[in-house]
């Protein structure tokens, strides 16, 4: 028996040959047509990247109505399948969206520069619907967002208010590990990036124009990082933080129109009820904004020393903020409520106001207290170049000095070795200083703001130290005469 089994096999092992390799044709045949009705219409791309278009070159191909379904249809396969990572959106081509995006763990949504997600007209959404935001509402951990371009459309929804919650572009609550870089943000509601209760958020190299609300605005986050990002500001804010620690907002630059009659500050950091005890603000050019340069707040129940101390801004450039004629929070740097607050090496030229002021807000549209329950806060001003400084466009009367406060009773400014020219109301008012200079620091090209120093002014500052120091010493050789 084994005998002639083994003449049959040799007899016919070329036919059995055939036949196994058919067999295994049609096994991958099934294995890819199964791939096709299960992934309808994806074909399996080999570089871990799932491919959206709307020229039918994509794995899901959009046809510019309702194209949230398409992208939505990738982003489920990629958090399916851990192999995948990758969703990313070929442009040239405008993705119209009827609602929201869905993002799940570990996944980047990239795109071309040419790529355009736009919200359709007349969305009609409810508040605080986003266009962007996590596939699970408890939250979602390692997500990058990069390269493409949001356009929030704008003028074709103006049935909803700017800054009331409508059409945030890209949303998270309880996430972690966030990376947001390269986007193109523009012509929204509400804000940029809106993150609550998340941590280890970067935000990076993104251009931000015309928003509705915060270019970025994070509210009780940790380990939180803006940096490289061009933001004009419309309606608030350009970078905030609000009851969030261990945060750096640097190398900015941002700036807003007055002719839009709206705007805040260009970077806000507020303390109502969380630990606010260490933010670094650096680097950053910030001009022409609307409301303060910078704003600073602590408010709401009595708190600890602790929980709102460690604020340090430096090598900062601010010119002409605060040009709103309707509030009187205006000025280079506004702060209320901080211990210890230092804000060295930076400098203010021609900003509205006073280059550095203690005060807060007595109402604001939100009607909440602003009010810092607390005394003893300090606020340390050393090495600064203040110059130019303009009265205030509301109530100018006793306004336009280098630094204001109007808060003595319960703080105080520390001024050091920070040189003041030309400001328009004079040096201080309830502040004063025993060693701060008074001259023109001779910048490089300030019409251009180049706030370099000529080297003439080293010389300058050393002449004027010899003359405080020459002035001193007579004083006391008077006393003791």
């Amino acid at each position: 028996m084994d005998g002639r089994y083994q003449d049959y096999i040799r007899q016919n092992k070329n036919k059995i040959g055939i036949s196994v390799i058919i067999l295994i044709f049609l096994i991958a045949l099934g294995i890819t047509v199964l791939s096709r009705i299960h992934m309808n219409p994806l074909i399996v791309p080999s570089n871990k990247k799932v491919y959206v278009a709307g020229d039918g070159s994509g794995d899901f191909n959009c046809n510019g109505t309702d194209d949230q379904m398409e992208i939505n249809q990738a982003l489920i396969y990629v958090a399916k399948n851990p192999p995948f990572t990758t969703v990313h959106l070929r442009g040239p081509n405008t993705y119209v969206i009827s609602n929201t995006i869905f993002i799940g763990n570990n996944t980047v949504l990239e795109g071309d520069p040419t790529a355009v997600i736009k919200l359709e007209n007349g969305a009609n959404w409810p508040a605080g619907k986003p266009m962007i935001t996590g596939m699970n509402s408890a939250g979602i951990h390692g997500v990058t967002i990069k390269g493409f371009e949001i356009y929030g459309n704008h003028d074709n929804n103006e049935d909803k208010k700017k800054g009331d919650g409508y059409y945030n572009m890209i949303r998270f609550h309880y996430s972690k590990d966030i990376q947001v870089h390269d986007m193109y943000m523009h012509d929204g509601h509400g804000d940029g990036l809106r993150v609550r209760n998340s941590s280890n958020i970067q935000f990076y190299n993104n251009k931000v124009y015309k928003l509705g609300h915060d270019g970025f605005y994070a509210i009780e986050c940790e380990n939180v990082s803006a940096w490289n990002n061009c933001i004009t500001c419309r309606t608030d804010s350009g970078l905030r933080a609000r009851d969030s620690n261990h945060i750096k907002f640097h190398d900015n630059m941002i700036d807003s129109f007055y002719n839009w009659s709206a705007g805040s500050s260009g970077i806000q950091i507020e303390k109502s009820k969380n630990k606010v005890n260490d933010v670094e603000v650096y680097n950053n050019t910030i001009h022409d904004t609307y409301g303060p340069g910078i704003w600073l707040i602590g408010y709401g129940k009595p708190y600890l020393k602790v929980d709102a101390k460690n604020i340090h801004i430096y090598n900062n450039t601010l010119y002409s903020t605060g040009k709103n004629p309707n509030i009187d929070w205006v000025g280079g740097i506004v702060t209320s409520g901080f211990y210890d607050t230092l804000i060295e090496n930076n400098v203010f030229d021609g900003v509205y106001h006073a280059a550095i002021i203690h005060m807060y807000p007595k109402s604001v549209d939100y009607n909440i207290d602003l009010s810092p329950k607390g005394v003893g806060y300090t606020t340390i001003v050393r090495n600064n170049i203040i110059v130019n400084t303009q009265k205030r466009k509301k109530d100018p009367d006793g306004t336009g000095y280098g630094v204001i406060n109007y808060l003595p009773e319960t703080h105080t400014f520390m001024l050091e070795n920070n040189l003041l020219y030309n400001n328009m109301a004079g040096r201080y008012k309830n502040a004063d200083s025993k060693t701060d200079l008074y001259l023109d620091p001779l910048f490089v090209d300030r019409k251009n703001h180049d706030y370099r120093l000529t080297p003439n002014v080293q010389r300058e500052q050393k002449t004027a130290i010899r003359e405080f120091l020459r002035c001193e010493i007579q004083k006391i050789r008077t006393i003791i005469t």
